[in-house]
């Protein structure tokens, strides 16, 4: 490990309880920095709505000033109750659909982020996974307190256990077997990072309105890539909030991620075109293997900041 990464592990790794909530509320009502949440949600009816209630149960309601001041779920065409759960729950729900028409949307979960800029107006953005079971508010509070008590912070990720049924520890498998080594060999800067996919992160609006998009599984691996060169490695941190309790992916889906995550590194390492950006997989039917093809993302989307409705609309 680089030298420069041990100290970094020393100087910018925390727990959630190293700032307890009323020390970041004094600090935010002291700033004035407004804090949005944003849960991207297809087909998580089982999981939203506890999600959403702790947050506005723990960090919006019956507090002398709230930590998050808007609670936002971005609906990406859920074909469950997900949206009619989360708005029961408190949330603001917005379609991904409605959000700039003019660029007809793609799937992905990058897709919906990026889009989630247009529709939230908080100096700091929070993402949050709508996936999670047994949720805690310190997801969110471990998060956003380094943005709200360091100025030279931009971008916090949450570190976590990640257990795979019985077994701790055995989750974030694209991650092992994916994500680290590319780090490691290729942007050694980022190896100190626990979670370097989660889907828990926090960043400075000012920050994520300059950085690409991928639209799809790549989107964690590329804004922090993409972070690391905008703002260098000590305006990046993260935060241990526990364990992180969710629904696991098949084999195949996580292939599919993981070409999709290598494809992001790829495009970052040259900005070059894959000759067949397809990945082909096999299921057994019932006379044999059956080969099935998917395209893997390779669209991204440009900086927010350069975006004419971006620029154009009104803030709240």
């Amino acid at each position: 490990m680089l030298e420069e990464v041990e100290r970094w592990l020393t100087d910018r790794s925390w727990s959630a309880a190293d700032r307890p909530l009323d020390q970041l509320l004094d600090r935010k009502r002291a700033a004035g920095t407004t804090v949005s949440v944003v849960l991207p949600a297809l087909d998580e009816e089982a999981t939203v709505g506890a999600i959403v209630e702790t947050i506005r149960r723990e960090l919006m309601e019956d507090l002398p000033v709230p930590l998050v001041d808007e609670l936002v779920v971005v609906d990406s065409g859920s074909g469950d109750r997900t949206a009619e759960v989360a708005a029961k729950a408190g949330a603001r729900v917005v379609h991904r659909d409605e959000i700039l028409p003019r660029i007809p949307a793609v799937p992905g979960k990058g897709e919906v982020l990026w889009r989630s800029l247009l529709v939230t107006g908080g100096d700091v953005v929070c993402f949050v996974d709508a996936d999670l079971r047994d949720f805690s508010a310190s997801f969110v509070s471990g998060i956003v307190g380094p943005l709200l008590t360091d100025p030279d912070v931009q971008f916090v990720k949450a570190m976590y256990d990640r257990p795979l049924g019985d077994a701790p520890g055995q989750g974030g498998r694209v991650t092992e077997l994916v994500a680290r080594p590319l780090l490691n060999l290729h942007w050694p800067q980022l190896a100190g990072f626990v979670q370097p996919l989660g889907g828990e992160y926090a960043v400075r609006r000012s920050l994520l309105e300059r950085l690409p998009f991928p639209v799809g599984y790549g989107v964690e691996l590329g804004l922090l890539v993409d972070a690391l060169h905008t703002v260098g490695l000590d305006a990046l941190a993260q935060v241990d909030v526990g364990v992180r309790l969710h629904r696991h992916q098949g084999g195949q889906a996580l292939g599919r991620m993981a070409a999709a995550i290598y494809r992001t590194a790829q495009v970052r390492l040259s900005r070059g075109h894959l000759v067949r950006p397809e990945l082909t997989q096999f299921e057994r039917g019932p006379e044999g293997f059956v080969p099935r093809t998917y395209p893997v993302d390779t669209e991204e989307r440009p900086p927010m900041a350069d975006v004419e409705e971006y620029a154009l609309r009104d803030v709240a």
